[in-house]
């Protein structure tokens, strides 16, 4: 046996568990194909815990997870918990105290995969979006005033220094270097509107686009621009960098494309520490112990988390095995829609694996 890593597992609220069962299974059977051992601990962070204890996360959560290779999460959000709280106290505080300072969200449609986008096929849709996840209105910075009066005042301020967006932007260089198919590589933005912000963005990317990747070819793209040519043309893009509110709606965009929540995956990447990996779809708790929710973006999620981990040979041949299952044995991916329950799926996948 080769390496060996030490996932820490949160699986969360709803379907989230069931989920993350199945790429856990798919995650074993790449481990013993490639040579490599996986060994999970999980953490009962959740509405579950939240609502027994009060706790949203312990305070030696982030210390803890420190010491993991990386992070699987299943799914976050309580139907007994008023939304924001387990959203803000695991995800953001995670997100932030981890400095997982990059979203990272494959956007491609695999084969057999149904798309509302007329006419196109899995050949004109995969790009990458590198969305900047520690800075803009999410950090909470701003306030209310006469809160409940006809005059009161709400403020959330959009905030980015240079170090933040250097960095993501580097990542998003070499991102896209390292993908070496277009060497393309977009900044998205709103740089006739958010004057401020998005000079800050525009200089930093071509100041070291010119200095340092030569090579790969800039554009730039409104928003709103940007979120047409998804829908008409989305074969133009490569990989596309962005700030973390926009990142975030583009991204939910670029998931119904590829063919819905249940398929898409992605990471909170921080280069040099802790990652997190997750299905981009909700704990969806109606579908919970029913065996009938679709586990491939959690399986998604698994091979996002070994290409990271260094074994791209692994994550290849989970990708190459999902792309085997949509295009020749699951068509519909809703819950209860597959054909196929969730374990079955999962079996699916890590038999050809």
């Amino acid at each position: 046996m080769g390496k060996s890593y030490n996932i820490a597992v949160i699986p969360g609220d709803g379907t989230g568990p069931e989920v993350v069962r199945e790429g856990k299974k798919v995650l074993e059977a790449a481990g013993e194909k490639f040579g490599f051992k996986l060994y999970y601990q999980d953490f009962d962070f959740g509405g579950d815990r939240y609502l027994r204890t009060g706790e949203v996360l312990p305070d030696t959560a982030v210390e803890d997870l420190k010491k993991f290779d990386s992070i699987f999460l299943g799914a976050i959000g309580h139907p007994d918990v008023k939304p924001g709280i387990l959203e803000k106290g695991i995800l953001l505080r995670l997100r932030f105290e981890l400095d997982q300072y990059i979203n990272l969200r494959p956007v491609k449609l695999y084969p057999g995969v149904a798309t509302p986008l007329k006419d196109k096929g899995p050949e004109h849709i995969d790009y990458v979006v590198v969305r900047e996840n520690s800075g803009d209105v999410y950090t909470g910075v701003g306030g209310v005033t006469q809160k409940g009066t006809p005059n009161e005042v709400a403020v959330q301020n959009m905030i980015y220094n240079r170090m933040q967006v250097d960095r993501c932007l580097r990542y998003a260089f070499d991102y896209t270097r390292k993908r070496n198919k277009k060497n393309t590589l977009a900044l998205c933005g709103k740089t006739n509107v958010l004057t401020y912000v998005f000079d800050l963005w525009e200089r930093a990317f071509h100041e070291i686009g010119k200095a340092d990747y030569p090579d790969i070819k800039r554009e730039y793209y409104h928003v709103d621009a940007t979120v047409m040519w998804m829908v008409k043309n989305p074969e133009w893009f490569d990989v596309i960098v962005t700030t973390n509110m926009f990142g975030d709606i583009i991204t939910d965009l670029g998931a119904i494309t590829q063919g819905g929540m249940g398929i898409a995956a992605g990471g909170n990447i921080n280069p040099e520490g802790v990652s997190m990996f997750e299905p981009i779809g909700g704990s969806a708790p109606k579908y919970t112990g029913k065996n009938i929710i679709n586990p491939l973006a959690s399986i998604s999620c698994g091979a996002m988390m070994l290409d990271h981990l260094g074994e791209e040979k692994a994550a290849l041949s989970i990708e190459n095995a999902i792309m085997d299952v949509t295009a020749n044995k699951i068509k519909d991916l809703g819950a209860g829609k597959m054909g196929y329950s969730t374990s079955e799926a999962g079996d699916l996948v890590a038999e050809r694996v």
